[in-house]
């Protein structure tokens, strides 16, 4: 198992058809508060932040780290994708893995801007780590969250209750780049 602190970081801009996948900057700030204080974003994550402790808390530079990337789309922030390896807290079929998650604004949504940001954040991971498995846990409830992981080629591992709801718990394994 290799550390995702292993990887050079942070690498160059991923660019897509249409999206940039790149680090965080200060300008990002106001979009990673719109983010977490979502009520819509965070259906199915437990909850929003409240607004007032985002601003006071939230660094001018929101935090870089690897695995973290911010989706732009024509200069502007609309989501974020993190790569981050699941903790001993995760299901033990996830743990040690890493674990995908993605947010984007509502007025993002059904673009198919997720699909395209997860599916190039996966092919730079699966350059950097190859032939590493990546976990996705979403809930059964977050059909969109649920088409997505079958579109990007997550296959469903089990299924357990937690924060009372049903979730799911799918893995891929990215395939190793040719050449």
């Amino acid at each position: 198992m290799t550390e995702l602190g292993s990887v050079s970081w942070p690498p160059a801009p991923i660019r897509t058809e249409r999206l940039v996948l790149r680090e965080p900057e200060a300008r990002d700030r106001g979009v990673f508060i719109e983010l977490l204080a979502s009520p819509e974003v965070h259906t199915y994550l437990g909850g929003a932040r409240p607004r007032d402790d985002l601003e006071r808390e939230m660094p001018r530079v929101p935090e870089r780290w690897p695995g973290s990337f911010v989706v732009d789309l024509d200069g502007a922030m609309i989501g974020q994708i993190l790569l981050r390896r699941a903790t001993e807290h995760c299901r033990p079929a996830a743990a040690g893995n890493v674990d995908l998650g993605y947010l984007f604004l509502p007025r993002a949504w059904g673009y198919g801007y997720a699909a395209e940001a997860c599916a190039a954040a996966l092919a730079w991971f699966a350059g950097a780590l190859p032939g590493e498995p990546v976990v996705l846990t979403t809930q059964t409830a977050n059909v969109r969250s649920m088409r997505l992981a079958a579109q990007l080629g997550f296959t469903e591992v089990e299924r357990f209750r937690a924060w009372d709801a049903e979730q799911w718990l799918g893995r891929c394994s990215p395939a190793k780049p040719s050449g």
